[in-house]
């Protein structure tokens, strides 16, 4: 049962899966801090800077935890998955290479400046940093998402086994395929890139800014840093209920490419057993209205899918359900929220305060379900081969009536794991890995609390006592006269 392949894939969700709790956070968090910064510029309000420097601590622990977990997803590609980087390693490694050069430099460039650099650096160049390394996790992402977005609707690249000297692809004494970059920018605008990137930062700002509020609203509940907590819930329920309502209409549109790219996967979201019109929920023909306008139109289920070829329906479906059952609980509540800050009574509800004080838990699930029904949906392919399309713009099916795949394209799961790796050696990793993350997991929650139980501390303009300019402040950094932590001996 516990093959070689099932517990490759295991580690890899595990892994993924825990990683991916901190960058939806910080790129949700740093679009905060821009804001708060340029409100400070602009109104000179302590206030802001007050509140810019106390989520500034949270997102700068929240950070290094997220870069020290996905460090070890790039090793994996090598150790159990050396069959399928051999596959994607041209395609795969053009996006990481440019994640790497024009994302995370940025973001790890300033980020020393962001988070040490109040009053060392001037105000006005402190909000540049922000700025940057608010920028650079977006980049990060926009990458990630390109090279994912790449193994769903594959796009700007052939399949060959011959080598660019012309001298065949052998391993091991077999000739192997592997996909070869021909046209980069096709490669990157794939046909889910845009949808997917869309949806992807959508959650990331949903899951900011519930992060946001949970706290707020926690020292609200507590009476403590009342004007702070205010001013941080009104900003982050603004934020939130933009990004929950952008989230219904983003979602909306990645159900349409989904079905046109991956019908399979729509087919298990929805327990689509029978070609035919197909409900939406408890909305008869819903799923046919919303994909074609018409409650009657046909919708491939899972019978034109060669077995074979068919997702786990009960994870993609249960795992599609529950994100977009949360993502109508945001809106909801959010909207509710709304309505009580107009009529001025928000913060009188008690038992909507503690509503987001867990709220923020749902965030975090909304963002895992999302990649689990993204990543199960696509199974049991690695790399999604293109779906054949007839003259009139419709699904192709083969000679026994299933959907007919450009095969050579695809890279199915089973057959991407190294040849070397063994059960044990995999099962071992994991126990090692387990163990690892959930001492990782306790530090960032430890760390948390207690700069959360400290508060935000208030700013006094005193303390902007810097004239040096930027220039003069790096020099004595390099000639080690200063230190930006203030921990140099003197």
């Amino acid at each position: 049962m516990f093959d070689v392949v099932v517990l490759s894939r295991l580690q890899f969700a595990l892994t993924i899966m825990f990683h991916y709790l901190f960058p939806p956070l910080t790129i949700g968090m740093g679009v905060v801090l821009v804001y708060l910064e340029g409100m400070y510029l602009w109104r000179r309000e302590a206030i802001y800077e007050t509140a810019a420097r106390f989520w500034t601590s949270l997102y700068a622990v929240s950070f290094a935890v997220g870069v020290a977990t996905g460090i070890v997803m790039e090793f994996e590609f090598g150790t159990n998955w050396a069959a399928y980087s051999r596959f994607v390693g041209d395609v795969f490694g053009s996006a990481l290479a440019a994640e790497g050069i024009f994302a995370f430099f940025l973001e790890s460039g300033f980020l020393a400046v962001l988070v040490f650099g109040w009053d060392r650096v001037t105000t006005r160049f402190h909000f540049v940093a922000t700025i940057m390394v608010s920028l650079g996790s977006i980049f990060s992402s926009i990458w990630i998402v390109v090279a994912n977005s790449w193994q769903q609707t594959p796009a700007g690249h052939r399949v060959t086994a011959v080598r660019r000297d012309g001298q065949p692809w052998i391993v091991d004494g077999i000739t192997v395929l592997r996909a070869e970059l021909v046209d980069f920018w096709t490669a990157v605008l794939n046909p889910s890139t845009l949808n997917r990137l869309t949806h992807t930062l959508i959650g990331a700002f949903v899951l900011g800014s519930f992060f946001i509020m949970s706290i707020s609203a926690y020292y609200l509940l507590r009476g403590q840093h009342e004007d702070f907590a205010r001013r941080s819930f009104t900003g982050g329920l603004l934020f939130a209920t933009i990004a929950s309502l952008a989230a219904l209409v983003s979602g909306d549109s990645n159900a349409r490419m989904v079905a046109k790219y991956q019908p399979a996967k729509l087919a298990a979201f929805e327990r689509h057993f029978n070609t035919g019109p197909a409900d939406f929920f408890f909305i008869p023909g819903g799923l046919s209205l919303l994909l074609e306008g018409d409650r009657r139109a046909e919708v491939v289920g899972l019978d034109r899918i060669r077995p074979e070829y068919r997702p786990p329906v009960l994870t993609s479906y249960w795992s599609f359900r529950l994100m977009v059952g949360l993502g109508v609980f945001f809106i909801a509540i959010t909207l509710y929220a709304s309505w009580l800050r107009w009529r001025g009574t928000l913060f009188e509800k008690r038992w909507v305060l503690w509503v987001f004080v867990l709220a923020v838990a749902g965030a975090f699930a909304a963002n895992e379900l999302g990649w689990t029904a993204a990543e199960v949906g696509r199974q049991p392919w690695i790399v999604h081969p293109s779906v054949v399309y007839s003259g009139a713009g419709r699904i192709a099916f083969d000679t026994d009536g299933f959907v007919q795949y450009r095969l050579e394209e695809g890279l199915l799961t089973r057959n991407a794991v190294s040849e070397s790796v063994h059960r044990n050696e995999v099962l071992g990793s994991i126990l090692m890995f387990g163990l690892m993350y959930v001492l990782l997991f306790w530090v960032w929650i430890y760390v948390l609390n207690d700069k959360i139980q400290k508060g935000p501390q208030p700013v006094h303009a005193r303390e902007h006592t810097t004239t040096q300019s930027f220039f003069d402040t790096t020099a004595g950094r390099t000639l080690h006269e200063e230190s930006l932590s203030e921990a140099k001996e003197p």
